[in-house]
């Protein structure tokens, strides 16, 4: 192997969007390692820039939403040709398909390193359909001999996750990682003063799917409506096909047109949505690894209202920074919503709260010292595998 191809890492994600919006970050921490770059991924809109900020892009066919045998086979033959084309000394895996498929190709490339990040369960990990639990099934069973062999890393984006995984593989402390989350850039996401009240306005940025309890947050706002109370909701971002829970456009345009709510759809930039409203929302249903809508949302100083499931609470603090309900509880989240939003002093309390959690804990500089250091270990493993 030569030392170029000693110090190449690829990134394995399903959808360049998410590697842009989510992965950056690991990305540029593998370059200040003095890695070579890739990024593996199927490529719809932001190609270009994954190119102009230095890293190499290999496009591939597969599709997040193909579950058959077929289609996941054919990924694993193009992803396997692609690593043994390329020779990488380590590849990272981001997110469970990646993690399985990659990791069977990496398996029979021979690739010496692994990093699986596991972002949360997802779909698989609470949908109650038969298709959905046998998935999670299986995927329970596959992930400590796939992900946890030699010279294998996994990061996992909440310690319940990590407690989780290890209950399968007790031995394997040293090859999970907790990296709690994506990390926020504190120089762009930075404190707003709430806007004037009334009226007081709640906020959800993320994918329009199920699984985040948007249509909970819609029925919760126009039972505070019903009351009286004039709570305005945003729903801020797109459908996504991709997921077997996606809402469709025809629904996100029904609940526009209810009393005080408004859908934005996809948005480049967020803040302009804070800048309008005074509580984060998120009614998700778990399967979180950490909201990312979340962090940067107590980075700006705005209360959080959630649903008290892993990987939410990690950042929304019940009684710090948020109020926490059960999730489904559709009582329950209207009450915290109309608990927060009388009370301006409480919101403000909690908004300074969250910005400090954030500084603390979930900055980026700190995602990239983390997971710089996840190779660095990797690396120090992989020494005598690789020498000439």
């Amino acid at each position: 192997m030569s030392s170029g191809a000693r110090r190449k890492l690829i990134f394995l994600v399903t959808e360049d969007w998410y590697f842009w919006s989510h992965r950056l970050p690991m990305a540029e921490a593998a370059r200040d390692a003095g890695f070579a770059v890739a990024v593996a991924t199927r490529v719809t809109a932001h190609g270009e820039r994954i190119r102009a900020a230095g890293f190499a892009l290999h496009p591939l066919n597969w599709r997040r939403e193909d579950l058959g045998l077929l289609g996941n086979l054919a990924a694993v033959i193009e992803i396997y040709r692609l690593y043994r084309r390329e020779r990488p000394l380590i590849v990272h895996h981001v997110a469970l398909k990646p993690a399985l498929l990659g990791g069977l190709a990496a398996l029979a490339a021979r690739v010496p390193g692994v990093v699986s990040m596991i972002a949360g369960a997802g779909y698989a990990g609470i949908e109650k359909r038969w298709h959905a639990r046998l998935i999670g099934a299986c995927l329970r069973l596959a992930w400590p001999p796939l992900l946890l062999r030699r010279r294998s890393r996994v990061i996992v984006q909440n310690n319940e996750d990590r407690r989780d995984l290890l209950r399968r593989r007790p031995g394997a402390a040293a090859r999970v990682i907790a990296i709690r989350g994506s990390g926020v850039d504190l120089d762009v996401f930075r404190p707003m003063p709430e806007p004037p009240a009334p009226p007081v306005t709640a906020a959800y940025i993320g994918r329009m799917i199920a699984l985040k309890g948007v249509a909970l947050l819609v029925e919760a706002q126009q039972a505070l409506q019903h009351e009286g109370i004039d709570l305005r909701l945003i729903l801020a971002g797109a459908p996504d096909p991709g997921n077997p829970t996606s809402i469709d456009e025809a629904t996100l345009r029904s609940w526009a047109r209810l009393p005080g709510i408004t859908w934005r759809g996809h948005l480049p930039d967020v803040r302009p949505i804070w800048a309008e409203a005074q509580i984060a929302a998120l009614a998700s249903l778990g399967g979180e690894g950490l909201p990312k809508s979340l962090l940067e949302a107590a980075s700006v100083e705005r209360a959080i209202v959630a649903t008290d499931v892993p990987g939410t609470r990690d950042i929304a603090r019940n009684g710090v920074n948020a109020l926490l309900v059960p999730p489904g509880d559709v009582a329950a989240l209207a009450a915290a919503l109309k608990e927060l939003a009388g009370d301006a002093a409480r919101r403000q309390r909690f908004g300074a709260a969250g910005r400090r959690l954030v500084e603390e804990q979930f900055s980026d500089r700190m995602v990239r010292a983390a997971t710089a250091a996840v190779y660095a270990d990797l690396m120090t493993e992989l020494a005598p595998a690789i020498r000439p």
